[in-house]
């Protein structure tokens, strides 16, 4: 639906342009400033009014992802990662899970660590190790 939105909007700025063009070209350049201003004021409402429904809106459905200060939140699965001040992975990397799919919210509160998948093979926390 976006791309069909923007392939509009490249159309009908593209006729407003070529209008405005012939517009200078046939008459004269006050005719022009005026059609101009008037484009303007019309594309500027249709901003604001594209810009308020946007705000005003219903939120997209699907899942929040939200950390709190510090805190580390995935919204999927976590594999072979180091969480935390000085933590490292080593040895060989371990091959993904299938991911899950869940609509769950996730959030993680200060310093936390929470996902919305599975931790594996992971160093969690300060100075942890693989």
């Amino acid at each position: 639906m976006a791309r069909t939105w923007t392939w509009v909007t490249a159309v009908v700025a593209g006729a407003a342009t070529l209008g405005l063009v012939l517009v200078a070209v046939l008459a004269d350049l006050d005719t022009a400033g005026q059609a101009a201003s008037v484009v303007g004021a019309v594309v500027a409402l249709a901003a604001l009014v594209v810009s308020v429904l946007a705000l005003g809106g219903t939120p997209a459905p699907g899942r929040r992802v939200r950390a709190g200060r510090g805190a580390v939140a995935a919204g999927g699965d976590i594999t072979g990662s180091a969480l935390g001040r000085n933590a490292k992975v080593t040895g060989p990397r371990t091959p993904a899970a299938p991911a899950r799919r869940t609509d769950a919210d996730v959030r993680a509160g200060r310093d936390g660590i929470a996902t919305g998948g599975d931790i594996t093979d992971s160093a969690l926390g300060e100075g942890s190790e693989r």
